[in-house]
């Protein structure tokens, strides 16, 4: 079968050049100099010239990251607080590096981590609730200690949707009570997709070269996609969830943005580790190469690689107007000697709905016996309740202290229903949890194994193994390339624990970002790393580089947010992600 492309004409829509520059953007967001050189888009290997030349240091840079959250975030809401050591943490540093110390990559290099990260210091670290205002960790998340040792500056917490998503199940992506409405760089009026929003807009807006989010559905690549940045979200079990406010025992994944594949990759090499408090990353089968970064790349790679396009539920409901951009890019890889096929995933009639959208409570209350949210909600109630136990100087001890919480302080926390326009359910989804004791009942384990083995041998796996009709030869593909706006393919990948890159690619129709996303099979970063660098490099040579935000509506404060996407049938506005 051959790739049947929707676009008519180059003409149509456009790919890039998508960076409009500076001279479009509102005052407020234009990105200064810092001692005459240019930080629009700076990457961490330019940071580290300016670092070793001593042009700037490491607090000169931190400094100016400060600045620019102080200026921009009165408007985006994507960062809940500042460290207040991050100065006297990268003067250490400076300090290292002149005495000839250079820890690695992220030397002195200032990242936001998602404000469900533990972190020991003076920041606060609460899921985005009020409910933990004052709460004291036992230690830093273990992703936060790897990201010390290796020399980053932690420069605050990143904004989300509260709970990581899993209070309701329809409400404001990028919300939380502590933190605001965060907001897409692209349109402040629209989505910024979440859980991970204010990492990922972070990023896109320039305020910190590199930060951090996890994933447990749609959660790291979703907010990628929507403010139009690299996302990697990890093979459950490769990054540690020690420390992390949980959500799903089997599904949760710790990853980084950054606005190329090269930076991205540089901090999964950092937080990449096997952990004694996370028992699915010292699983046995597990794969870690000494170094992701051995794998980037350049486009020549792609001559001879055989890509896979899964059609049904997916390429088959691609919106039209995002679709066009995303075929383009596939044009050219094929033109850069790839060979593109078609192929389908068993699973994908089962586990998606017919327009191919996500959605993670499908079955719920029809067959919980298939549902991705019957494993989720008995998994949020106990390792809640395990890592409320180790806090100090709280009350919150159990999920239904939390419930408790948000309803005694609903004009706060929207814990009743219509309470706060962001949660017009309150906290549905978390009675439903409280319902499950965490009880891992027959319809629990029915439901884990069918969702698991659904997604992966009868999903995933299935169209990797791809038969030449020619020749009825076997081979596994090198990855399987979505655009997935409606999410169906991160909602797969998700219930299998598998990994995913998003590349971004272009514009849509409407000035948003488009984005290409790579999947594989478990522990396979690797491949997925040198696809998507082969990738990045063919669209910055053939087209042009990421499209950057333009901050169109900067004064609009509505909440909700719509949707990131116009396209027919669309959600009105953001809604649950996480």
């Amino acid at each position: 079968m051959g790739f049947e492309s929707h676009v008519s004409s180059d003409d149509d829509f456009v790919l890039l050049p998508a960076r409009s520059g500076q001279a479009s953007m509102p005052s407020v967001f234009k990105v200064p100099r810092l001692k005459g050189h240019d930080m629009y888009e700076i990457t961490v290997s330019e940071l580290q010239q300016h670092f070793s030349s001593g042009d700037i240091t490491s607090k000169d840079y931190t400094q100016y990251c400060l600045n620019r959250i102080q200026a921009c975030n009165p408007y985006l809401e994507a960062v809940i607080e500042a460290n207040p050591d991050a100065l006297a943490i990268a003067e250490v540093l400076d300090v290292e590096r002149a005495s000839g110390k250079v820890r690695g990559p992220l030397h002195g290099i200032p990242v936001l981590v998602k404000d469900n990260m533990a972190t020991s210091d003076r920041m606060q670290t609460t899921a985005g609730s009020w409910a933990l205002l004052g709460s004291i960790v036992p230690k830093d998340a273990h992703i936060v200690s790897l990201l010390r040792e290796a020399g980053a500056v932690i420069l605050g917490k990143s904004n989300l949707d509260e709970w990581a998503g899993m209070r309701c199940s329809y409400y404001s992506t990028g919300f939380s009570a502590r933190g605001g409405q965060c907001r897409n760089p692209f349109d402040l009026t629209r989505e910024p997709s979440g859980s991970s929003s204010g990492s990922a807009v972070g990023v896109s807006a320039n305020l910190v070269p590199l930060a951090f989010g996890t994933e447990t559905d749609t959660s790291i690549i979703g907010p990628a996609l929507a403010n139009g940045v690299v996302g990697i979200k990890p093979t459950v079990g490769l990054t540690s969830r020690g420390g992390v406010i949980p959500v799903s025992e089997t599904q949760d994944s710790v990853g980084p943005f950054g606005r190329t594949v090269a930076d991205a990759v540089l901090a999964l090499d950092v937080i990449a580790g096997a952990d004694d408090d996370d028992n699915l990353s010292t699983q046995p089968g597990r794969k870690q190469p000494s170094s992701y970064f051995a794998y980037v790349t350049d486009r020549r790679s792609l001559k001879g690689a055989t890509f896979g396009l899964p059609m049904k539920r997916f390429w088959d409901v691609a919106p039209a107007p995002q679709r066009a951009v995303v075929e383009k890019l596939i044009n050219l890889i094929r033109r850069a000697g790839a060979t593109i096929v078609e192929v389908d995933m068993p699973c994908a009639e089962e586990r998606l709905h017919t327009d191919g959208r996500w959605d993670w409570e499908r079955y719920g209350e029809s067959d919980p016996a298939k549902s991705e949210i019957t494993v989720s909600k008995v998994q949020t109630y106990y390792l809640m309740e395990r890592y409320l136990s180790q806090l100090k100087n709280t009350p919150m001890r159990t999920l239904e202290d939390l419930v408790a919480y948000n309803d005694e302080n609903s004009g706060a926390e929207g814990g009743k229903p219509d309470h706060l326009p962001a949660f017009p359910h309150g906290q549905d989804l978390f009675h439903r949890c409280v319902t499950t004791k965490g009880i891992k009942d027959e319809t629990y384990y029915s439901a884990l194994h069918h969702c698991q083995s659904q997604c992966r041998e009868n999903g995933i796996d299935a169209a990797l193994l791809y038969t030449k009709p020619t020749t009825n030869r076997s081979q596994t593909l090198d990855a399987l390339l979505f655009c997935d706006i409606k999410m169906g393919g991160q909602c797969i990948a998700a219930q299998a624990g598998y990994p995913i890159i998003s590349v971004p690619i272009g514009l849509d129709p409407d000035g948003m970002p488009v984005s290409l996303t790579l999947q594989h099979t478990a522990w396979e970063e690797a491949r997925l790393v040198k696809w998507a660098s082969a990738i990045e490099d063919l669209v910055l040579n053939e087209i042009g580089p990421r499209p950057t935000p333009t901050f169109k509506n900067h004064l609009r404060k509505n909440v909700p947010v719509e949707y990131a996407w116009k396209y027919p049938g669309a959600p009105k506005w953001g809604s649950s992600r996480v």
